[in-house]
């Protein structure tokens, strides 16, 4: 499978060279994306050569690439930043020469030339999450350990170039990155394991949990390295963002595509609350003076059955008196019927009280880790709040301590502590 986004002619509609955005615009410093979105609008899809360039083209210092690609040591290799055109668009394609063969490198000696690079620590761990993340897609399509992985096209030197320069890239800007939900096409590619089907197998397991759509288009828009980038450093996915454009870059890919110009953008800006939410979910409230606590209990865990995200029950007390419950619900909007007719079922209630409210969710994600109790499920949520909160869930957790004969709680420690390594 290729990591250039397709291959071919540089050719455009227009003989008049397009000028370099840095002729124009003033580069961008460092932290300046703190508090702000940077929004991947994929129509065309996602490299990372083309990640690189767009975010050049954003405003990102050359510099801090070439910087970044010169911590690796990687004898023999340099880069090329160069302005084309894709369709009627201006964009900057980005390019890493290879003077002289490179070997070939497994995920292990690859994560072992990215902890030995003197890059910052934060850009370092960036591109360590990145292709360990690829390199679980290709252990998982190969079923082979991950140590074992050994990279060919994903694994050649400019993959390693394009994660660790658009690592550097992001770091230096600071911002949330949000993303749109990404194109793929159709059809086969060739690579050294032979024929494969499009979108690529380790493309689709990288983007385990990010929404796609069919592009009909035989191409391959979407390559293992741009996902394995947008899956890792992506916390929101949407048609558009709520924010306010402040700068926009282009990056190419490689060749011209038959229905669309062949580009990532980039948008960097200020976010916005949204005008006017929709209400997306149902609060139903059912105020009840004769329900013992078994039933409350019952009631609750009906409600969460049909659906409810969350179900409570508040002491109140009522007319003359009478000590009672508020049993209430939190569903999906769509659910608030199913979820009031337990309500209505399940107690001696005469009605429930439907309120439509927004709810703003921290984004999040389920990994699964590797512990002396056994794989593990642990909740990762994430997004512009702060630093990621990992839970592992209890259940999990509580059958690996039975079956081991320890504390539920150091079960629990030991899956925080691989979670933490994990995430860098």
């Amino acid at each position: 499978m290729s990591h250039r986004h397709g291959s071919g002619s540089e050719g455009g509609h227009f003989a008049a060279a397009p000028l370099e955005r840095g002729a124009s615009a003033a580069p961008l410093s460092p932290g300046c994306g703190h508090g702000k979105v940077l929004f991947f609008d994929a129509a065309s899809g996602v490299a990372g050569d083309m990640t690189i360039a767009a975010l050049v083209d954003l405003g990102v210092p050359r510099s801090v690439i070439e910087a970044a690609v010169g911590a690796l040591g990687l004898p023999g290799v340099s880069i090329e930043l160069q302005p084309v055109r894709r369709g009627a668009i201006g964009a900057l394609a980005f390019d890493v020469r290879a003077h002289g063969p490179q070997p070939e490198r497994t995920y292990a000696e690859i994560d072992a030339l990215l902890a030995a690079a003197s890059l910052p620590d934060e850009v370092g761990g960036l591109a360590r999450r990145i292709f360990r993340r690829l390199g679980e897609a290709e252990a998982d399509v190969h079923r082979i350990p991950l140590g074992e992985v050994h990279f060919h096209e994903v694994g050649a030197v400019d993959a390693i170039v394009d994660v660790v320069g658009a690592a550097a890239a992001l770091v230096h800007l600071g911002a949330r990155v949000a993303a749109s939900p990404l194109p793929m096409g159709h059809g086969t590619v060739r690579c050294r394991h032979g024929v494969l089907p499009l979108p690529a197998p380790a493309t689709v397991a990288c983007l385990a949990g990010v929404p796609t759509y069919a592009a009909e288009i035989e191409a391959e828009l979407v390559t293992p390295t741009g996902a394995a980038i947008v899956a890792t450093v992506a916390s929101e996915f949407t048609r558009w963002p709520a924010l306010t454009p402040e700068r926009v870059g282009w990056g190419a890919g490689a060749r011209e595509l038959p229905d669309r110009p062949n580009v990532l953008r980039v948008v960097l800006g200020a976010a916005a609350e949204p005008i006017a939410p929709g209400a997306t979910h149902v609060v139903l409230e059912a105020n009840v003076d004769d329900l013992t606590g078994e039933l409350a209990a019952h009631a609750i865990e009906r409600l969460m059955r049909a659906g409810a995200l969350d179900a409570w029950a508040s002491p109140i007390t009522m007319k003359k008196g009478r000590p009672a419950f508020t049993l209430a619900a939190l569903a999906p909007r769509e659910l608030g019927d199913a979820v009031a007719s337990i309500l209505l079922r399940e107690t001696s209630t005469l009605g429930v009280r439907r309120t439509e409210v927004s709810r703003r969710e921290r984004p999040r994600r389920t990994i699964e880790v590797e512990t002396a109790f056994g794989a593990l499920p642990v909740k990762v949520s994430e997004g512009p709040f702060g630093p990621p909160t990992l839970k592992p869930e209890f259940d999990a957790c509580a059958t690996a301590a039975e079956r081991h004969g320890v504390p539920a709680r150091e079960v629990i420690a030991a899956a925080l502590a691989a979670a933490r390594a994990a995430l860098g």
